[in-house]
């Protein structure tokens, strides 16, 4: 039986820690102590703070952007995938997991089961990890492309608000 569990753990969070996150969402690679200069406060005080996010599940990480077009990926396309059914979803997530092209998958309510965002080098590869790659997931009824994006004009972590 398919089942999706969804927690809503609301960590509260004071002036100090939203402040820090807004520094770190702009720029996870911001050092320390200049965090503690602008927010008035010790380094070990920001390294507490950042620490309790992080065990706290606010904080998931920190990553390099890549630039995609350089590294030879023209094509960026949205996907909708329809399910033969919903017992299958975690079976085609774990196999959608291993194309390296898909860098997102959304669940979704409605037609689709999920979303998914690929990259590919041009049209030519996009059609080929759809067809070959994609389609031929078992559990998969059908995949609809609704938009290949021409350029991403931006991309943001959610503004946290004081």
């Amino acid at each position: 039986m398919f089942l999706v569990t969804i927690e809503f753990d609301i960590m509260e969070l004071d002036v100090l820690d939203k402040k820090i996150l807004r520094i770190i969402s702009c720029n996870a690679k911001t050092p320390f102590l200049e965090i503690a200069r602008e927010c008035g406060v010790s380094g070990a005080a920001i390294h507490q703070r950042v620490q309790k996010l992080t065990n706290g599940g606010i904080i998931q990480g920190s990553e390099y952007v890549l630039d995609t077009h350089k590294l030879g990926y023209q094509t960026c396309a949205f996907l909708g995938v329809v399910l033969k059914d919903l017992s299958y979803f975690e079976e085609v997530v774990t196999q959608i997991k291993l194309i390296p092209e898909v860098v997102e998958c959304h669940y979704a309510i409605g037609k689709y089961a999920m979303f998914i965002k690929v990259y590919a080098k041009n049209n030519k590869h996009l059609l080929q990890i759809i067809l070959e790659q994609i389609g031929t997931i078992k559990g998969i009824l059908t995949t609809e492309t609704f938009q290949v994006s021409l350029d991403e004009i931006f991309k943001r972590q959610i503004l946290i608000q004081p």
